[in-house]
């Protein structure tokens, strides 16, 4: 069977933003917390799907984060930043995380971390890194970080996102 030869890039159909971010949804990801403190002590926190692995060695990781965002900022000069994987019983965090023009942080359970970064209580694996380097790409910038220290919970299930909602029990 013979494979039909690929078109050319401007046979291809246009697609909209919104067909482009649907799409995208159907890739299920894990819920994360980003959490710094910026060199004058300001808590940084934010909900992120955006994380992946990159390298076991040196052990990097990578998120991103718009251009636009008001914590852009502080997260590009904190030293370090923590990356916490939330488990499924913490949804209520990852919408209040997701918030504009509140205290993200009031009410939440969270301790420095080895490196400084608020560490989130009850996460299901949480990541310290070293901010090693960045990258703008398109309208966001991607946030390399060197991992300082990382654990896990073992047994505890994961907050799930998919289709533009979170998921907390995921069928076997």
């Amino acid at each position: 069977m013979s494979v039909p030869p690929a078109q050319p890039a401007s046979a291809v159909a246009p697609f909209t933003q919104e067909d482009y971010r649907a799409a995208l949804g159907q890739f299920t990801t894990g819920v994360t917390i980003v959490t710094a403190c910026t060199p004058d002590g300001r808590l940084l926190g934010m909900t992120a799907n955006s994380f992946n692995s990159v390298s076991l060695t040196p052990p990097l990781v990578l998120w991103s984060l718009s251009t636009q965002s008001s914590s852009m900022p502080g997260f590009r000069s904190a030293a370090h930043y923590a990356i916490n994987v939330l488990a499924a019983d913490q949804r209520l965090l990852a919408e209040r995380f997701s918030r504009k023009g509140i205290d993200r942080f009031e009410g939440v359970a969270w301790r420095a971390g080895l490196t400084g970064a608020p560490v989130i209580d009850g996460a299901v694996a949480v990541f310290e890194c070293r901010n090693r380097s960045q990258h703008e790409e398109g309208d966001h910038l991607i946030f390399v970080g060197e991992v300082a220290h990382c654990r896990r919970r073992v047994g505890a299930a994961p907050l799930v996102y998919h289709g533009g909602r979170f998921f907390t029990d995921l069928p076997m």
